[in-house]
């Protein structure tokens, strides 16, 4: 027999903006497909039109764009078994569905919304539509070719129901979990065809998985429990030779641990879960990763670790380093929880792997936007002296910026709580000391600010901080002689005038 090719989807609906545990499934299926020398296909489930919501495909292919999670096949660039959008396949399904039918497998169903809000709320609130249940109900199970007849040319609204056997055991055997076992009492005869014509998702996704060629699902573990009506709508078909490898991924948990982690957690702790920036149609606006600030590696480096990890010591990977290594075995079976602090420092941690010269090409870029000439060797310089303190790159520009405005704005905790007076004059000092400074460069600055601190009997601790909150407003940032290097001795003296100019104005002594 020959070798199955592999082939994994990521298969998303576009009822909203994507949450980022949909990103790390799209993720593992990409992982997967790339070790095996398979295909990822993207495959755009949105036959539930009541949930529909413009613009929330294009943000699902810009979203995959943006993290370089390029699919082989999808709704933009094709592939053999096009259409990728559900709601362009309604025949597909509706013929399949008439395989079921003539096969006995499925059956149409008649019921009004008062009958069946009426089985639910009979016996003991939770009733389901299934083998015990359907006799009493409006269907073809119970209906001879007379009724059946009539029905349809009264135009009466059905849909098309599978016939869920009795008293079987249904055992999946998943590459997470291992066996995982139900019992067709558990299970009640799910809508396959809805009244619209349109397929619900089990229909859809188990046709599309056949006809696409699906060698292996990996999706989270909130779909384990449709896998049943799955397994058997595979062997009703007779194609359980075709059936997929199942994964079930474990929960993305909420920072504290306690439950999934939601759409609405982002607002609540102040954190984006989402890829992109998202707007609703209220006009607020859902926070994205990619506008908060990370680098697209650094984001899927933390996603992947969130349930997988092969092994050891190393945390960071690019994507190329992690295809090889990838592997179901290596995901866990318990919620993973979400810790943004860690997410910030996988970002810090990539930026400093990225070239010099990118980062410098990408300075220059970002101060041209801010009407900023920045040299290539200015650029070197604010990457030497921050490059350690950024945590995102828009850092670099937030925390250099104030060396090309000046600043009217003073750190206000700094100058009541540290400041004093008499540090006017030792500014005034040292300006007069600088002047004599031929080659104002750091190490000359260093040597002449540790005899001028004897001199002046002012603490390193005391002056450096002072310094720092009069070039850039704030009392921290990086080595001091670097900075003043950077800034050059002209502007430093027209800040420290600036500086001194705030203070004889604000400052009640």
């Amino acid at each position: 027999m020959a070798q199955k090719e592999i082939r994994l989807r990521f298969a998303p609906s576009p009822t909203g903006a994507l949450h980022i545990g949909g990103i790390r499934t799209a993720l593992y299926n990409y992982l997967f497909a790339r070790k095996m020398g398979g295909k990822f296909i993207l495959r755009v489930e949105d036959t539930d039109q009541g949930r529909y919501v413009d613009g929330a495909e294009k943000y699902i292919l810009r979203s995959l764009e943006w993290l370089n999670l390029l699919p082989d096949e999808g709704p933009e660039n094709g592939g053999p078994y096009q259409p990728y959008r559900q709601s362009e396949r309604k025949q597909i399904y509706r013929d399949h569905a008439e395989i079921l039918l003539k096969k006995g497998k499925a059956y149409y169903a008649f019921d009004t919304t008062e009958a069946l809000d009426a089985l639910r709320k009979s016996g003991d609130g939770n009733q389901k539509y299934d083998y015990n249940t359907r006799i009493q109900m409006r269907n073809s199970t119970n209906m001879n070719a007379e009724q059946l007849s009539a029905a349809f040319k009264a135009n009466e609204a059905y849909v098309i129901r599978l016939k869920v056997p009795e008293n079987e055991e249904v055992v999946i055997q998943d590459a997470i979990r291992g066996q995982v076992r139900f019992h067709t009492s558990e299970l009640d005869d799910k809508v396959l065809i809805k009244s619209d014509n349109m397929p619900t998702y089990h229909m859809a996704n188990v046709v599309d998985d056949k006809l696409m060629r699906i060698s292996h699902v990996i999706r989270g573990e909130e779909w384990l429990s449709s896998t049943a009506h799955h397994y058997l709508l595979y062997k009703a078909f007779e194609w359980e030779e075709d059936m997929p490898q199942f994964a079930h991924l474990p929960l993305i948990l909420k920072p504290t641990g306690n439950g999934k982690l939601s759409k609405r957690d982002g607002a609540q702790f102040g954190f984006p879960v989402f890829p992109m920036d998202w707007n609703n149609d209220d006009g607020s606006k859902l926070m994205g990763f990619k506008e908060f600030g990370f680098e697209p590696e650094a984001l899927l480096n933390f996603l992947a670790l969130l349930g997988w990890h092969p092994g050891g010591d190393q945390e960071l990977f690019s994507v190329e380093e992690m295809i090889p290594l990838f592997s179901l075995d290596k995901i866990v079976k318990s919620g993973a929880r979400f810790d943004f602090e860690k997410s910030k420092w996988f970002n810090q941690q990539h930026l400093l792997q990225i070239p010099e010269e990118n980062i410098c090409d990408r300075l220059i870029a970002v101060f041209k936007d801010h009407g900023i000439e920045l040299s290539l060797a200015l650029s070197k310089s604010i990457y030497s002296m921050y490059k350690d303190r950024v945590i995102f790159f828009k850092d670099y520009f937030e925390q250099a910026k104030a060396y090309f405005k000046e600043t009217n704005s003073y750190d206000a905790n700094f100058i009541q709580q540290k400041f004093k007076i008499e540090y006017l004059s030792v500014l005034k000092a040292l300006k007069l000391e600088l002047q004599d400074l031929a080659l104002f460069e750091a190490n000359n600055i260093h040597g002449l600010l540790q005899e001028f601190i004897k001199k002046m009997n002012i603490k390193p601790g005391e002056l450096f901080p002072l310094l720092r909150l009069v070039m850039t407003g704030i009392p921290t940032g990086p080595d001091v002689f670097k900075m003043m290097e950077f800034m050059g001795k002209d502007k430093l003296n027209q800040r420290i005038e600036l500086f001194s100019d705030f203070i004889d104005k604000n400052l009640t002594v």
